[in-house]
């Protein structure tokens, strides 16, 4: 078993045997009658500095054009959340599946565009060898997690969206704006991870 994979598994436990430390939460859901399941991917590098693996989606995309995002997306009729996860690795990056050592969820996150995601939060080994889809990822980076899992680093900005405003997280790592649902969910892990305690 590895080091960070412990670690991780020991935060993991930790920050969920409580209740919720001040989730961040999109306040356009109140208008979504129904959401969509979907789940993502934090995968965690195993590295002295342990990475995060992200992706840029292609601007050409009809949903969330060039965010940044995790991989992810909805999961499909008689999976669960872990299957979808890892199913959407494989096809966006394709990260083999028996490669990640998945620790468990963390807080679903409703968004303002009718889903409902699950983070699944697995150790994935340095060597890895990413080959990203170009119909749905545009470039894939790796950050530091604990830059990116830094409250520090987390700024709140503020957007207008039909008429009105609204706060949202943004983390600026080596020109990458990290922000929308995957700056809120990186909020939302920080605070039950507890990384830098």
């Amino acid at each position: 078993m590895s080091a960070l994979f412990e670690r991780v598994s020991r935060l993991h436990a930790q920050g969920h045997a409580a209740a919720p430390p001040g989730l961040w939460s999109d306040p356009r859901i109140d208008e979504i009658e129904a959401f969509i399941p979907a789940a993502v991917l934090v995968a965690l590098v195993e590295r002295e500095r342990p990475g995060m693996l992200f992706l840029h989606r292609p601007a050409t995309m009809r949903a969330h054009p060039g965010q940044i995002a995790f991989p992810g997306g909805r999961i499909d009729p008689g999976e669960d959340a872990i299957e979808a996860a890892l199913r959407e690795a494989w096809e966006e990056l394709g990260i083999e599946p028996e490669r990640v050592r998945v620790i468990g969820t963390s807080d679903r996150y409703r968004t303002g565009s009718g889903y409902e995601i699950t983070p699944v939060i697995g150790v994935v080994p340095p060597d890895l060898e990413i080959r990203p889809n170009p119909a749905e990822v545009a470039q894939w980076f790796e950050a530091p997690a604990d830059f990116v899992l830094d409250p520090a680093n987390q700024q709140m900005k503020t957007i207008g969206i039909r008429g009105r405003q609204h706060e949202f997280v943004q983390v600026d790592w080596q020109g990458h704006q990290i922000w929308g649902v995957t700056g809120a969910i990186l909020h939302n892990l920080a605070g039950r991870l507890r990384w830098h305690d």
